[in-house]
This record gives C-alpha cells, sequence and structure tokens, in this order.
C-alpha cells in the first residue's frame, strides 16, 4: 500500500502528530483528528503536502463514521487521562467506535498499544509471542481491548493489525518519565529525576521510530494483520545510560535521583498521574525489554541510534521549556 490514499490519524498528541507528518511527507492525504482540531501544517518532504486538521470526538461514533469516509487505513494514537477509571470507560467506546468506522469504510486499523498487558515477565525480553498476562488495573484494561479487537478481526469486522511500544521519550513527548518535569530541572541544572530503578534495563521507545513503525504497519501487506507486532525500538539500556545520552547532547554531567517509593506516594496526593504510575513501576523492578527482531526483519524499519535520538530530544526540551546547553 504505497500509492497515494486517505490515512486518518486520530490524536494529534505526541505520537499522532510526528505520524500525520511522515505520512503525508510518503505521499498520502492525511486527516488529523482531535477534540480541538489543531492544525498540524505542512508535512517535510520532497512534496510536502497539506495536513487536513479535523475536530472530533471519537467517543461519539458518528463524529468516527464521518472522518473517516473514503479512508484507506484509520490510526488510532490516542489515551484519555492517566486514570484507570478513565481507561475502563473510555478506552473501550473509543475502540468500538474506530472499529465499527473502519469496517464500514473498508479501512484498516493501525491501533498504538503499550505494554501494559504483558505485566511481569521476569526479566524476559518481549516479543509477539509473549502471552498478556496483566498485574496492573490499567494492564487489565488493555489486555481486555486487545483480546476484543483480535475478536473484532478474526469476525471479520475490520482489518486491525497493533503496533506496541514501551516508555516513550523524544520531541513532543510530554506524557513521559522525560516530559516538562524532568527538562524543567535538567535545564536548570538540577538533577533529573526518575520514578523507578535507574540502573535496570529498560526499552524505552522514540517517538519519531514509533511513527515509522506505525506508518509501516500502514502500508504493509495484507498478511501482517491481525497481528501484534512490537515497534521498532534501540537496544534497552538502563535509564542512567539514557539520561547519560542526554548529557551528552547537553554537553555536561546530568545527575539522576530516583525519587523514593514513599516520595512517590507523597506527590500522587497532589499530582493524580503520579499517584496512578505507581502500580506499573514494577517495569523498573526487573529488566523491562523489548526484541524488536521481527519487525525489523519484517519491515524493514529500524530504531534511531540513540546518541542521534538525544540530540534531537535536547533540541525540543530546550526549545520547548528554555535553558541552554553546557548553561
Amino acid at each position: 500500500m504505497t500509492s497515494s490514499s486517505i490515512h486518518v490519524v486520530f490524536g494529534a498528541g505526541q505520537v499522532g502528530l510526528p505520524l500525520a507528518r511522515r505520512l503525508a511527507g510518503r505521499g498520502h492525504q492525511v486527516r488529523l483528528v482531535s477534540r480541538s482540531g489543531t492544525a498540524a501544517g505542512p508535512a517535510a518532504g520532497p512534496a510536502p503536502l497539506a495536513i487536513q486538521a479535523l475536530a472530533g470526538d471519537a467517543t461519539d461514533a458518528a463524529a468516527c463514521r464521518e472522518a473517516v469516509v473514503g479512508a484507506a487505513v484509520v490510526y488510532h494514537c490516542m489515551n484519555p487521562k492517566y486514570q484507570a477509571a478513565a481507561w475502563e470507560t473510555e478506552l473501550p467506546r473509543i475502540q468500538e467506535n474506530l472499529v465499527a468506522a473502519a469496517g464500514r469504510a473498508g479501512a484498516r486499523l493501525v491501533m498504538l498499544d503499550n505494554l501494559y498487558a504483558v505485566g511481569r515477565t521476569g526479566g524476559r525480553p518481549m516479543d509477539e509471542d509473549t502471552p498478556d498476562a496483566p498485574c496492573s488495573r490499567k494492564g487489565t484494561a488493555r489486555a481486555r481491548l486487545a483480546e476484543s479487537l483480535r475478536q473484532a478481526h478474526r469476525r471479520g469486522d475490520v482489518r486491525a493489525v497493533t503496533g506496541r511500544a514501551s516508555d516513550f521519550f523524544g520531541p513532543g513527548a510530554l506524557q513521559s518519565h522525560f516530559g516538562e518535569r524532568f527538562w524543567g530541572r535538567v535545564l536548570a541544572g538540577k538533577s533529573g529525576q526518575v520514578l523507578g530503578n535507574p540502573d535496570t534495563p529498560h526499552s524505552y521507545h522514540y517517538v519519531l521510530d514509533v511513527a515509522a513503525g506505525l506508518a509501516a504497519l500502514g502500508e504493509a501487506p495484507e498478511d501482517a494483520l491481525g497481528r501484534t507486532w512490537m515497534l521498532p525500538c534501540a537496544p534497552a539500556e538502563t535509564t542512567r545510560a539514557l539520561v547519560g545520552h542526554f548529557a551528552a547532547a547537553l554537553g555536561r554531567p546530568v545527575a539522576v535521583q530516583r525519587l523514593p517509593r514513599p516520595m512517590v506516594k507523597v506527590l500522587g496526593l497532589f499530582m493524580p498521574p503520579v499517584r496512578e504510575i505507581e502500580e506499573v513501576l514494577y517495569q523498573w523492578d526487573e529488566p523491562f525489554v523489548v526484541d524488536d527482531r521481527r519487525f525489523r526483519e519484517r519491515f524493514g524499519v529500524g530504531s534511531t541510534p540513540p546518541d542521534e535520538a538525544a540530540r534531537e530530544t535536547v533540541r525540543w526540551a530546550q526549545r520547548s521549556f528554555g535553558g541552554a546547553a553546557g548553561r
């Protein structure tokens, strides 16, 4: 599926926006759907194409049907608030609406998923054969959604494929361990605060690699559908090592400070996202490693070298949160 066609991206956030730009740069007509209808502007590429920004609420079935008229591919890159209750109520409604709308339009549905459904692995690398065994409330919600989508594909309700990714970092990744709070401190010359063990191997996904992987699934042959794929990522390192790449890009050392669990609980009293993340901190208690070998071999899409990803992330952070390298 490489010729120009209509691709509809739901969600204009940290993955949806770079995905829309990548698809437009590949010559597709792109509709970027969000509640605000935020304009995305032109996409970079040898023949830039405007991205059509649409206002639409994915919890509204009629809005979903209208947004995907004529579409060849629909991408689900949305998340509600980082609260288990919202994941249990809002996400199923969004998925049901997109399954119905994409199925009615005859469009492929590409789903972005995380790894919460996998649960604890005992340190074993995760690949396409790793079964879902959630150990958290949000993980249970994700596992139910994944099984529901598999059943919809088997029934022929929609042609679906899923790409899974771990924790994000990179330009625009605000819903991240390396978002505004982290960078505000680092650019002020303070330590980088992290919630989990910084010395446990952990796979982090660079947002531009996630966008590239989803675009590949949107254009993949039909025999790639009906499956869950691990999206491309660099080999797992420790969080401390990733911060070391950021430090190299900044040109100065960056200390890493792990917030003690009691402090996480205290912060959670005032910051709901921190309170909600406590149940998934098990991912830093043991190696949490993604094996993306099958994706790379099948689709020829790899990961950005860590130093390059770090440089682009630091440039974005400096533009977004102030400060300057070396200060």
